[in-house]
């Protein structure tokens, strides 16, 4: 799942008139990089970014090249390509790590979990997200800390532990609904899906992946590539038991809810 853009806390600037300068340049190019990638732009992402590791490694901006390199890595991994996406991560992390700034750890410890989780490696990625909960949770981050329990809990769920992930998910969910994050509210979806196979349940998983398509599309947004994946797996295990005619009446049910009336809580 995708992290949300950082906020700053409120309060007195402290820092130079450079300082500021390299923090506007980055809030800029994260939230521009950050919308194509999301819209599906690849190549938009790859140009902007290769672009802003040059800017950014020659102004000596840790913050802007630690975000160029992780949009790098997303590419990579939307591509198929984990390997490339693990090294284009590991990259921004030295330049974090270099910075001395901790808020910087977290984006590429983010995709490196997210590689080991589509790697199979479940174990190895759920030790990952747990630091990067801690992580989130040490620079006060709520939004950030459900986004990463939510890939939690989809690793949970791999490893069997059925229980746990339910709820895991029922929890971010409501999180998101309180708080009206409506960035999550697709995953939120995702998760709905994933639960109905996991439970033998296909006409469910069928409906809330006409849910989940609708809400991605509510928002002109393509999932994150790991998501994607377990998006493309609920999919093809439900045409699987439904035959494709059981599924397309299941899915354009769910096309027509909105998402709180899929959990049950009523229109929004």
């Amino acid at each position: 799942m995708s992290l949300p853009t950082c906020r700053s806390s409120p309060g007195v600037d402290s820092r130079s008139a450079d300082e500021r300068r390299k923090a506007r340049a980055h809030m800029n190019f994260s939230d521009e990089v950050r919308s194509a990638f999301r819209r599906g732009e690849t190549d938009t992402v790859v140009t902007m970014s290769e672009a802003e590791v040059a800017r950014a490694a020659a102004a000596g901006d840790f913050g802007g090249e630690v975000e160029a390199r992780y949009a790098l890595a997303r590419v990579a991994i939307r591509g198929g390509d984990l390997r490339a996406g693990a090294d284009r991560a590991r990259e921004a992390l030295v330049v974090a790590l270099r910075s001395g700034d901790r808020r910087l750890e977290e984006r590429p410890r983010h995709v490196l979990a997210a590689v080991a989780r589509m790697s199979g490696d479940l174990v190895r990625a759920r030790e990952l997200y747990r630091e990067s909960i801690a992580l989130n949770e040490a620079l006060e981050r709520p939004e950030t800390v459900n986004s990463e329990y939510h890939n939690l809990a989809f690793c949970e769920l791999g490893l069997g532990n059925l229980d746990v992930a339910r709820s895991l998910f029922t929890a971010g969910r409501e999180r998101v609904f309180r708080h009206g994050w409506d960035d999550f509210v697709p995953y939120v979806c995702l998760a709905g899906a994933a639960l109905a196979s996991a439970e033998g349940d296909p006409g469910r998983a069928a409906r809330m992946i006409g849910v989940t398509d609708g809400a991605f599309a509510a928002l002109g947004q393509v999932p994150d590539p790991d998501d994607a994946a377990d998006l493309a797996a609920i999919r093809a295990a439900a045409m699987e038991a439904l035959g494709e005619a059981g599924f397309a009446e299941r899915y354009a049910q769910g096309r027509d809810l909105r998402p709180r009336e899929a959990f049950g809580d009523g229109p929004r």
